[in-house]
C-alpha cells in the first residue's frame, strides 16, 4: 500500500467513475484501475462494487476511505514539518551565553529570532566562556555567546565571529573614593582589592583585564572570585572590592555601584558567537544571521 493508492481510492470514492477519477489524478485509466485492484487484493476486501453502469463504495470502502483521508492529511503534515525543520523554522535550539550578553545583545537577537521563527523552542543556558566551549564541542549547546579567542581543542573544532565590541569599565562601590570621577586611570585602582572570575572560565577576558593592570604597573590583588558577572557586580556593591567589567553591565544602573570609564579608554571585551565548524543545523545559521557585525573602526 502506498500514498498513490490512497489518493486513487479517495478520488474514486468521490467521483464514482474510473475515467473521471483517473483523469483527476492525471493518470490513464488502465493503470488507475490496476492500482485499485492491487489495493483490494492486498487488503483482502472489496472497496468498490462495480457494475456496467455504476461504481459504489462498499461498507469496507467507506471505512477505508475515511482513514485514507486522515492518513494523507498526516502525511502532508509530516512532510511540511520536515521541510520546516530543514529550513530551521521549527525544532529546539540550545543557546549558551555569558552574563554580559544578557544586558544588550541577547535580548535584541532573541526578540528578532522569536518573531521570525516562533516554532523554534530556544533553551537558554548562562555559562562562562570555557564551559560554553566545552559544551559546544560535546554537542550539548548549539550556539554560544562568549568571549573569544578560545584555546585548546575547542579552538580547533569551533568557529567564532565577533558580534559586539565593548569598552571595559571600572566597577566601584558608590562610596568609593574614585566614584565621583568622570573617568579614572587603571593605576588609580592599584591599591584596591579586586573581585574577579577564575581565569579558567574566561581566559581571554581575564588576560585582557590583567594586562591593563600590568601596563599600569601593578598586579591585581584578587580577594574574591565569582563566576557570573552579575555576582561580581553584587560583590562590588557589598564593598568587597573593585572590578573591571564589560560596559554592558552598566545597563543595570545600580544605585550602589558606580561604573566609570578608564582613561585611556580600554576596548578589551569582545562578545563573540561560537558554533561547531561545519554544523549543518539551519537553526544555528538562522540565529547567527540575526547577530550584528560591529563596525571595524570601533
Amino acid at each position: 500500500m502506498n500514498l498513490h493508492q490512497l489518493r486513487y481510492a479517495i478520488a474514486l470514492a468521490e467521483e464514482l467513475n474510473f475515467s473521471r477519477a483517473a483523469l483527476r489524478d492525471g493518470v490513464r485509466q488502465p493503470p488507475f484501475s490496476q492500482q485499485i485492484g492491487k489495493l483490494e487484493e492486498e487488503l483482502g476486501v472489496r472497496l468498490f462494487e462495480r457494475t456496467t453502469r455504476q461504481v459504489r463504495l462498499t461498507p469496507a470502502g467507506e471505512a477505508f476511505v475515511a482513514e485514507a483521508r486522515a492518513s494523507l492529511t498526516h502525511a502532508a503534515l509530516a512532510a511540511e514539518s520536515a521541510r520546516r525543520v530543514g529550513r530551521g523554522e521549527a525544532g529546539r535550539l540550545v543557546v549558551g551565553f555569558v552574563g554580559s550578553a544578557a544586558n544588550f545583545t541577547l535580548p535584541k537577537v532573541l526578540r528578532h529570532f522569536r518573531t521570525r521563527y516562533p516554532s523554534v523552542h530556544v533553551e537558554l543556558r548562562e555559562l562562562p566562556t570555557a564551559q560554553q566551549a566545552e559544551q559546544l564541542r560535546q554537542g550539548l549547546l548549539d550556539v554560544g555567546l562568549l568571549h573569544a579567542p578560545l584555546a585548546g581543542l575547542a579552538a580547533e573544532v569551533l568557529t567564532t565571529r565577533t558580534v559586539a565590541l565593548e569598552l571595559l569599565l571600572a566597577a566601584l562601590h558608590a562610596d568609593h573614593r574614585q566614584a565621583a570621577c568622570r573617568s579614572l586611570s587603571m593605576s588609580a585602582l592599584a591599591t584596591d582589592p579586586f573581585v574577579m572570575f577564575p581565569r579558567r572560565y574566561g581566559p581571554a577576558l581575564y588576560d585582557q583585564i590583567t594586562a591593563l593592570a600590568r601596563a599600569a604597573g601593578f598586579q591585581p590583588r584578587i580577594v574574591q572570585e565569582a563566576v557570573q558577572m552579575q555576582t561580581i557586580v553584587g560583590l562590588v556593591a557589598a564593598g568587597i572590592g573593585v572590578s573591571i567589567v564589560p560596559a554592558s553591565l552598566a545597563r543595570q544602573r545600580r544605585a550602589d555601584v558606580a561604573f566609570r570609564p578608564l582613561a585611556p579608554a580600554a576596548r578589551g571585551a569582545t562578545l563573540d558567537v561560537a558554533w561547531r565548524t561545519g554544523d549543518p543545523n539551519p537553526m544555528v545559521h538562522n540565529f547567527r544571521s540575526l547577530l550584528p557585525t560591529p563596525p571595524s573602526h570601533l
